[in-house]
């Protein structure tokens, strides 16, 4: 697997470990990841550079089907040449190795509104131009499956979690970017599921699957439901396209990239499902409402706890 160190990745991990598959996590900073999944008896994690295709080859290696997880949504420039390597080059490299170790079925994550000629930014065309190659090794008989979710969530998530930061450090009012954009967000759990019931099935060979989750909603709403989780109470702003537009160009420079141009240029499309894949896959999906307050409320209350401590320590020094 590679990119299996990740939020989906490790998800996925525990569902083919309790399924009893071997799996090898190739990544860069084995001692990072190594608490989160070392611990899982079918999981061998493995450090190098996935990027340089020699290696690929090598741990390829004896396996009988490679996972690609990898993606970012940000990229430290601003002309694609980081989201170029990050999805484009490295699935060439990917198949290449696939080729070289007789590996004959590939999992690819995609994302849906990936298209290389009509994606409305950097990330979602890379993003559609590595599903295109992807499924082009069909050629060379690779049996590829691709996914293409809307935004994933779940306990680790980099969405609500993201949106519950920056909400705590906006004094009074949040102003919201392609507030009224649609989103229906997917269960990391059942993004996993699909990945663990396709493996297998031929019937999924060549297929390329949309993965939503059960409801639709605007950004707008999704944020309001943040604070509402959070108990972060903030008035809401929503602000129309030349002003999202001037506040990604601003944050294009602000540490981490909280939003950028390039995630602007991609939450102008709606990111809803024409057909659920989960559907097909005989799996029923997540609501939001199901599991967002357990993991935002727990964490807003651990760091309400946290901070009560350290007044405390403040107060009645030792």
């Amino acid at each position: 697997m590679v990119g299996g160190t990740g939020f989906v990745g490790r998800t996925l991990a525990n569902h083919l470990d309790r399924e009893d598959i071997e799996v090898r996590i190739l990544t860069r900073d084995r001692e990072r990841h190594k608490d989160n999944l070392i611990l899982l008896p079918n999981v061998e994690l493995v450090q190098t550079d996935v990027h340089d295709v020699e290696q690929l080859k090598k741990y390829f290696s004896g396996c009988d089907a490679v996972i690609n997880l990898v993606g970012i949504l940000n990229e430290r420039g601003r002309d694609g040449s980081g989201f170029r390597h990050a999805h484009v080059e490295l699935i060439r490299k990917i198949i290449e190795a696939c080729q070289h170790a007789h590996i004959k079925r590939l999992l690819h994550m995609s994302a849906l509104n990936a298209d290389a000629q009509t994606g409305t930014s950097h990330y979602l065309k890379t993003k559609g131009e590595a599903e295109d190659l992807a499924h082009q090794a069909a050629a060379q008989g690779i049996k590829v499956t691709s996914f293409r979710p809307s935004v994933i969530f779940g306990r680790e998530d980099s969405f609500f979690n993201r949106f519950a930061k920056l909400l705590k450090l906006t004094p009074l009012f949040f102003p919201l970017a392609c507030a009224r954009t649609r989103f229906a967000p997917v269960f990391v759990g059942d993004v996993a599921q699909a990945f663990v019931k396709t493996l297998k099935d031929p019937e999924s060979y060549g297929r390329r699957y949309d993965l939503c989750g059960p409801k639709i909603y605007t950004l707008e709403q999704l944020v309001r439901y943040t604070a509402e989780c959070t108990g972060i109470k903030r008035r809401i702003i929503p602000l129309n396209d030349i002003l999202s537009r001037i506040q990604a160009a601003v944050f294009d420079f602000v540490p981490g990239k909280p939003f950028s141009t390039d995630n602007y240029l991609s939450a102008r499309v709606d990111s809803v499902c024409k057909h659920n894949g989960l559907n097909d896959l005989g799996i029923t999906p997540v609501a939001v409402e199901a599991v967002v307050p357990q993991y935002l409320t727990y964490q807003s209350q651990r760091a309400r706890y946290n901070q009560f401590r350290s007044h405390t320590h403040r107060n009645h020094p030792v």
